[in-house]
Order: structure tokens, then C-alpha cells, then sequence
């Protein structure tokens, strides 16, 4: 089973973006499902019913989202109905949507889990013991697990793919928008990368018009971000996975201009 994973996609031009590239890399690579990160599709923070069906239009399979996923609240009755827009599964219960949803693929049965850290975030429920709960439904229900794990620590997402390494086929983080060169398959079994980066404007601060930015760093007064319209880019990684043994056998790194 081949599956395709698209960084966070950055406001309408990360959406543009994957409209135009998606169709070319479908055909090269051959993928048997499409997830991308969609928590700041809308405006660069958050998500709406209309950016949601765009990206599932564009032929992305299912979205994953992040702690913005409440910033724009016309997605909350979405979320109860749309199984495959995925919110952050650590959130208490009560909270509108579900945090993880199976696909029955021609390849095999897979399920799609989106969690949110701790390090520098909200204080939601503890991911790696709400992971132990999802997965012990989750194994008996699918072949292959792919994990977004939504976080801003390095050393909280490496630490997350080890407790998952043998139980996930893949663990793929998301949130710094920056794609990092660590990829590897762990020694049980699971692909890792601790950032898969973003889709949309290269010539940015992780997709923020980058005077603004700068401007903040020198005065440190406040300044309503924007997000950038200059060039854009596609990040994203492939991961293969055996349905018989529920294990990556591949990982690899992609970005398109």
C-alpha cells in the first residue's frame, strides 16, 4: 500500500498549489490514498467547510488537522459529519468530530489516526496513552495505521515514533512546517519523519509574508500576519507499507515546485 502525505497547506495558495501539482504526482507515483495537513488552509490558520471540500476536490483522500482546528468555527458541524477530515484525537471528549477514521482501500484496510503534543502547546490529553487506546481498536480493524502527529518538539515526536515503532506503519509530524532530512524506517517497523514541512509560499517565514516577520523580530511590536503570495512549493513524503505484516517497507522525502 503506497501512501501519499502532503504538508500543512498554507492558506489559498498552499491550496492552489496542491490543485495543480496533485494530478502530476498521482500519475508518477501511483498513490493508493492522498492525506494532507489542512489546519492552516483557511487564511494560514484554521479550516472551513468550503477549504475542506476544495482540498478533497483537489483529490486529497482525507485531511488531518492540528491545534488551529477550532479557529474557524463553521467546521465544527462538518467535522461530526465528514469522516475524512480527522481533528486531533487528544482533544477532551465533548469536542465536536472523531480523531481517527478507517478507508477500505483495494490494497487493504487503513486507518488514519491525527494526534496533537504537549511541549509548547495546549495541554490536551496525553498523546501516547490516548494512541494506546485508538490502537488497541485500530489493530484489529485495519493493515496499515499512518499517524500525524501534530507537534513542536523534535524531541516529543522522535520519542512518539519510538513508543509507536512496530504499532504504526508510519508516524509522520506536522505543525513547524520546515521538512527535515531524518526520515528512516525504525528497527520494528514504522516510518518516521519529524517534519514533512508545508505547501505553499517558498519565499516566506513558514509561509508568512517574510517583511512582517522580520519587522516583528526587530521592534517586537505586534503585527497581523499575512500570508505570502510569492512562489510556492509541495512537501510532502511516500510511504509504502505491507498490509500482511502492518509495517513500512519504504519512506521517501518529495517536494515540487
Amino acid at each position: 500500500m503506497r501512501i501519499l502525505f502532503i504538508g500543512d497547506i498554507i492558506g489559498r495558495p498552499g491550496r492552489q498549489t496542491v490543485a495543480r501539482l496533485l494530478p502530476e504526482i498521482r500519475e508518477e507515483f501511483r498513490p493508493d490514498f492522498v492525506i494532507a495537513n489542512g489546519e492552516n488552509a483557511a487564511g494560514g490558520m484554521g479550516i472551513t467547510q468550503d477549504t475542506a471540500r476544495e482540498i478533497l476536490n483537489a483529490g486529497v483522500d482525507a485531511i488531518t488537522l492540528g491545534n488551529h482546528v477550532w479557529k474557524k468555527k463553521d467546521i465544527y458541524p462538518y467535522l461530526d459529519q465528514e469522516a475524512r477530515v480527522i481533528r486531533p484525537a487528544n482533544y477532551p471528549a465533548g469536542c465536536p468530530g472523531h480523531g481517527w477514521s478507517v478507508f477500505k482501500l483495494e490494497a487493504g484496510r487503513l486507518g488514519v489516526v491525527n494526534l496533537c503534543g504537549r511541549i509548547f502547546m495546549e495541554c490536551l490529553d496525553n498523546p501516547f496513552l490516548v494512541a494506546d487506546a485508538i490502537l488497541e481498536t485500530l489493530s484489529v480493524e485495519t493493515d496499515v495505521i499512518i499517524v500525524d502527529f501534530h507537534a513542536e518538539a523534535t524531541s516529543e515526536k522522535s520519542a512518539f515514533a519510538w513508543y509507536m515503532d512496530g504499532r504504526a506503519a508510519a508516524v509522520i509530524g506536522t505543525h513547524t512546517h520546515v521538512q527535515t532530512a531524518d526520515e528512516r524506517i525504525l528497527p520494528n517497523g514504522t516510518a518516521y519523519i519529524t517534519d514533512v514541512g508545508m505547501t505553499g509560499p517558498r519565499d516566506s517565514v513558514i509561509g508568512v509574508r517574510k517583511e512582517l516577520i522580520i519587522s516583528k523580530f526587530l521592534t517586537l511590536m505586534p503585527a497581523k500576519f499575512e500570508i505570502s503570495e510569492d512562489q510556492t512549493f509541495l512537501s510532502a513524503v511516500i510511504v509504502d507499507a505491507d498490509p500482511s505484516t502492518h509495517k513500512a517497507v519504504g519512506i521517501e522525502r518529495l517536494q515540487r515546485k
